[in-house]
């Protein structure tokens, strides 16, 4: 993937509002146009398509990295850490599983960046637990929830609010809060250091047209779980696939007898099955989650 040194970078020197402006002459692409180019990449070996794929989804990544923008760290090093997990996810993508590159690629975005974090606030001194990285990643979420974002120091209800949703203890939230206060910035904040720039985050991070930038984006949850289902399947044989899409994954229920006489087995044989195969299908999952980063997800 030779090239990826030709992709745009971040840097203080050059500018956050180049860099955005930059990226955005990039186009977003059409499923059809995204399957192709991955194809490429997968059977090929076809840097340039990778390459594409990747240009294709820098604002993606930039939206992303902007979520992380209240930790006090250089934001051009935090979108570059971002650009870091989506050139991961193109590597591993494939096309053949039926979701769009955006919805795999977050994950690894993600990762990215929160383990970029975690290495820039030491670990040491947060703890290494995964409610307190939990904490770690929801606090200003929660914070906002409540009406608390702008505040300093807690009010002691807010604390213990915040503590019982995020499984932690009231000191925990309390420490967590004071290291983080004073790092919060601003979507409304001018990008770039040109001293007549107008621009705000949010202007740049708007587009109409980037479906993948947007819609993907605000709905990753859902999209992303599926994703994960559909690639786990890939453990289960064909009898284990069917049985268990028709007993769990679908509105109507098909009953044991139903799939017994298809299968000329006992219903219980079938019980079995259906049993063994979601097992097999959460193991699988759960290993998926872990590779991708997303049980470290807070």
């Amino acid at each position: 993937m030779s090239n990826y040194q030709n992709l745009p970078a971040p840097t203080p020197e050059g500018g956050l509002n180049r860099y955005m402006q930059e990226i955005r002459k990039f186009p977003m692409l059409e499923p059809e146009q995204e399957y192709m180019l991955a194809k490429r990449w997968v059977e090929d070996q076809d840097t340039q398509s990778a390459h594409q794929l990747v240009t294709s989804h820098l604002r993606l990544a930039a939206k992303i990295a902007m979520g992380y923008r209240g930790y006090g760290l250089p934001q051009a090093e935090v979108i570059s850490e971002a650009n870091v997990g989506l050139m991961q996810a193109v590597k591993r993508f494939d096309p053949e599983k039926g979701f769009r590159l955006a919805t795999y690629a977050m994950w690894w975005i993600r990762a990215s960046i929160q383990e970029y974090i975690l290495r820039s606030w030491s670990l040491v001194k947060l703890g290494t637990t995964s409610a307190q990285k939990k904490l770690f990643f929801n606090l200003r979420k929660a914070k906002a929830k409540i009406g608390a974002l702008e505040e300093g120091d807690l009010r002691p209800e807010h604390v213990k609010q915040i503590a019982t949703d995020l499984g932690v203890t009231e000191e925990e939230v309390t420490s967590m809060n004071r290291r983080m206060a004073g790092s919060d910035a601003s979507l409304n904040a001018t990008v770039g250091s040109d001293a007549d720039s107008t621009m705000q985050w949010q202007d740049w991070l708007e587009d109409e047209d980037a479906d993948q930038a947007s819609d993907y984006a605000e709905r990753d949850e859902m999209d992303a779980r599926r994703a994960l289902l559909v690639e786990a399947m890939d453990v289960l044989n064909d009898r284990e696939k069917d049985i268990l899409t028709q007993r769990r994954l679908t509105e109507e229920t098909v009953t044991l007898e139903d799939l017994s006489a298809k299968y000329d087995v006992s219903r219980e044989r079938i019980r079995q099955i259906e049993v063994r195969a979601f097992e097999k299908l959460q193991g699988r999952m759960r290993e998926l989650a872990e590779d991708k980063g997303m049980l470290s997800r807070a």
